[in-house]
């Protein structure tokens, strides 16, 4: 496998000083190659055979697919990618009428440890670059064709803001490269408390995602071993702080788990500190997806429609997320960077999944 630069960490200098000796103008034809159309240099047709093969030795991409799996409604891909020190990464492209919204990981594996995640389960393995998360972009930007891909969410493996400079790096690229707004972009956090107070400062209105799952710190403490750190006073200190400086509602995740975090004193607790923000949180629920390093389950239908229920007549505004992908272990919490992660007891072809050929 070769090693060189990763393609998408370059500067637009750094690629012309790769260029010395060509003409001025190749620097830019390659570098709008490379972030308008996703082309690698072998498919540079408007270049010389020469360079096209110059520039394929030194320019190598940084993603290299193990699989690829589509689900039964063909509405979600999942890749499975190898980065070229033998790290392994997940990206889920979700495609709409209109749309296409992807999910990227900004680390490989993941030290926050929590105990319902898949990714958590696995343990950390390394950050990523600024240039192997924006890759991640790239590749689902040509495979979501005709569809304009218009939403970039960081939700996929790791934690963002436990990785900061270098996703923030990737936010920049991703707005001023590709296009994308940077109101269509969200980071999310399971509470990495200093990252938060430091994206209140960006000069980018990217949107922000708590993933909070419990109200009170002797039950997060055990969901979300981060708040034995950052316990529920600093998150939500730090979250008054950034909705005043950024005037931006924020969103809190909550994955419903059966009668562990859907009750109704849950409810209680957690539309009181929605409502408690300068503006009130938008609250997403999330029915637990199945992982198999976790015993629970998620909260049956009726359950997560009476814990909506309860929200909103407390004057919280609230969706329910619709969970793409979960037959091929790509729904939230289910990436494992394995080809074995899927639900517990359960194959893609059992549950009307395909594998994709490369």
């Amino acid at each position: 496998m070769a090693v060189g630069p990763t393609v998408y960490d370059l500067s637009r200098e750094q690629l012309a000083e790769l260029l010395a000796g060509e003409p001025g103008y190749r620097a830019g034809q390659v570098w709008r190659a490379l972030w308008e159309r996703g082309a690698w240099p072998e498919d540079m047709s408007d270049l010389p055979k020469s360079l096209r093969h110059r520039l394929g030795s030194v320019l190598c991409p940084a993603l290299h697919e193990v699989s690829r799996s589509a689900s039964a409604d063909e509405s979600t891909t999942k890749w499975l990618w190898e980065l070229n020190d033998g790290a392994r990464v997940e990206t889920v492209l979700m495609l709409y009428p209109r749309r296409a919204t992807v999910c990227v990981s900004s680390q490989a594996g993941c030290a926050m440890g929590c105990s319902f995640c898949a990714t958590g389960q696995g343990g950390f393995t390394r950050q990523l670059s600024s240039g192997e998360i924006v890759e991640q972009v790239v590749a689902a930007r040509r495979a979501a064709l005709p569809r304009r891909l218009d939403n970039v969410v960081f939700m996929g493996m790791g934690e963002p803001l436990a990785n900061y400079g270098r996703a923030w790096g990737a936010v920049e690229r991703i707005h001023a490269h590709l296009g994308i707004s940077a109101r269509r972009i969200t980071l999310s956090t399971v509470g990495v408390v200093p990252g938060i107070k430091r994206l209140a400062g960006e000069a980018l209105p990217v949107n922000l995602a708590v993933s909070l799952h419990a109200a009170r710190d002797e039950l997060r403490d055990q969901l979300v071993p981060l708040n034995r750190r950052y316990p529920l006073s600093a998150l939500m200190d730090a979250c008054a702080g950034y909705v005043e400086a950024r005037r931006r509602r924020l969103s809190f995740e909550w994955a419903l788990i059966a009668g562990v975090n859907d009750t109704a004193r849950d409810a209680a607790e957690l539309a009181r500190l929605a409502l408690a923000l300068p503006l009130p949180a938008h609250v997403n629920l999330i029915p637990l997806n199945p992982t198999p390093g976790y015993p629970e389950r998620g909260t049956p239908p009726e359950g997560v429609a009476a814990f909506e229920e309860s929200l909103l007549s407390q004057g919280v505004n609230v969706t329910v997320r619709d969970n793409r992908g979960t037959d091929i272990a790509a729904a939230c919490g289910q990436l494992a960077g394995s080809a074995g992660g899927r639900p517990a007891g359960t194959s893609p072809v059992a549950l009307g999944a395909r594998e994709v050929p490369k």
